[in-house]
């Protein structure tokens, strides 16, 4: 019994050790070699630099539009996940809280939106983007990065809802308290670790997107930094470490905000999954 206990415990931390050196090798190689020479990263990919030559990111924003795009980024993911969180965490309340008609077909659907493959999705939403006007704006992108992050979104928010007690809302109703006050001073706050994850998935959809933004925009009045990094392939192809330092710096916001949002996110999975 304790040989196979061992051989268990030996197994998963093989495992875990393997996922942890595919995940972190990588950025960690991404770094390193970001503060390289382009000599220094031909002799040898996994040697260390000489020094910390931070040239390379002074580089990589002077000659090429990488801060209009991390602007034109940042403008759209804080407005996806503002909207969002606001939007998708009501109706996610709703659909936990409330019997109504259709309650279920809906449900059903969102479930099936999640199936639809992206490139089944490029030319109707490029179509609706041209009719209504919204091409080639940052409108148009915030719009459709809440659509595809919309049924992952409710599905956790709803989930974690339906982990509080309905004590909760019985005892605010009697005391006096209507619809939004017990939505906002009572539900809301506590569910934070649901929101948390929720901010997290909304901004992965929009900060890390590439196919819709370089279909829906057009010059620098709308691209974002993913656009920005297969540019750096035709601006700075022979200059590694110039594309080394735009990658790392394109991809550390979503590891700052993960670590700082990991307990939540982790205890929000937890209880959605005992529930939906």
């Amino acid at each position: 019994m304790k040989a196979a206990k061992l051989f268990a415990d030996v197994l998963r931390f093989l495992f875990l050790a393997f996922i942890v050196i595919i995940s972190v090798v990588p950025l960690a190689w991404t770094l390193v070699s970001s503060f390289k020479t382009n000599e220094e990263i031909m002799a040898s990919a996994f040697c260390l630099p000489a020094t910390l030559n931070f040239e390379n990111y002074i580089l990589a924003f002077k000659y090429s539009p990488l801060g209009t795009y991390f602007f034109n980024t940042a403008v759209i993911t804080a407005f996806c996940i503002g909207i969002g969180l606001i939007l998708f965490s009501m109706s996610a309340y709703v659909l936990a809280r409330f019997e109504f008609g259709g309650r279920n077909v809906m449900l059903s659907f969102l479930g099936l939106a999640m199936l639809v493959p992206t490139s089944a999705l490029i030319f109707p939403i490029y179509n609706l983007m041209n009719r209504i006007g919204l091409y080639n704006s940052k409108a148009g992108l915030v719009l459709v990065y809440l659509a595809i992050s919309m049924p992952a979104v409710l599905f956790v928010l709803r989930s974690y809802f339906l982990t509080i007690p309905r004590e909760m809302e019985e005892a605010a109703l009697i005391d006096g308290s209507g619809f939004f006050h017990t939505y906002f001073i009572i539900m809301l706050p506590l569910a934070k670790p649901a929101m948390a994850t929720a901010a997290i998935l909304i901004f992965l959809t929009s900060w890390n997107d590439f196919l819709y933004d370089l279909m829906l925009s057009s010059g620098n009045n709308a691209r974002t930094v993913s656009v920005a990094l297969s540019q750096f392939l035709s601006l700075f192809g022979i200059d590694f470490g110039q594309l080394f330092a735009a990658s790392f710096v394109v991809v550390l916001p979503s590891i700052i905000l993960y670590c700082l949002l990991q307990n939540k996110i982790e205890s929000a999975l937890l209880a959605g999954a005992v529930k939906g």
